[in-house]
């Protein structure tokens, strides 16, 4: 009897220190996605403001679908790139003034990660043009790379306030 004891209390607690190892490291992993997750968003920041155009393709999954309201969705990084490079030369002397984003209910699972973005972003169209401003929010889904980054994969946002083009 006492065997039998002995090894359902063992059983038990295997089990149980198992499965508060599975949550300690599910919250370290969780933490680092939380990290590499914030580290996409300042590359965002970073790519707009500067309006480099290799950062502004570096944030994207390869398959990327990106949707701007009164246009198709653009689908994969090249089509991003294009609509890109056709506003930079309809408006060569754009220039992003400033660009706050905030992420809410950032909800990760499976390699996969879902959040509410609100942005706003004040520009110039050319050095001589008056300022103007754009809002929007939107749903963005995420996916972790193999090397423990992420970019964006579906990028959804809706104008509060339209650019003025």
């Amino acid at each position: 009897m006492v065997i039998i004891l002995v090894f359902v209390t063992g059983l038990g607690i295997g089990y149980f220190a198992r499965d508060a190892m599975g949550t300690l490291q599910r919250k370290d992993t969780h933490a680092a996605d939380l990290a590499a997750i914030e580290k996409l968003h300042q590359k965002d920041i970073e790519a707009t403001l500067s309006q480099d155009p290799k950062g502004l393709i570096d944030i994207w999954t390869e398959e990327v679908v990106r949707f701007n309201r009164g246009s198709p969705p653009a689908v994969g990084k090249q089509a991003i790139g294009a609509e890109n490079e056709k506003v930079r030369a309809q408006y060569p002397g754009f220039k992003v003034l400033n660009y706050a984003a905030k992420y809410k209910n950032i909800q990760i699972e499976d390699g996969l990660a879902c959040e509410w973005g609100e942005h706003e972003v004040q520009y110039k169209l050319s050095l001589e043009a008056p300022p103007g401003s754009w809002s929007g929010n939107g749903l963005n889904v995420l996916r972790r790379q193999s090397d423990g980054s992420w970019k964006f994969a579906v990028m959804n946002d809706r104008a509060d306030t339209p650019a003025r083009f």
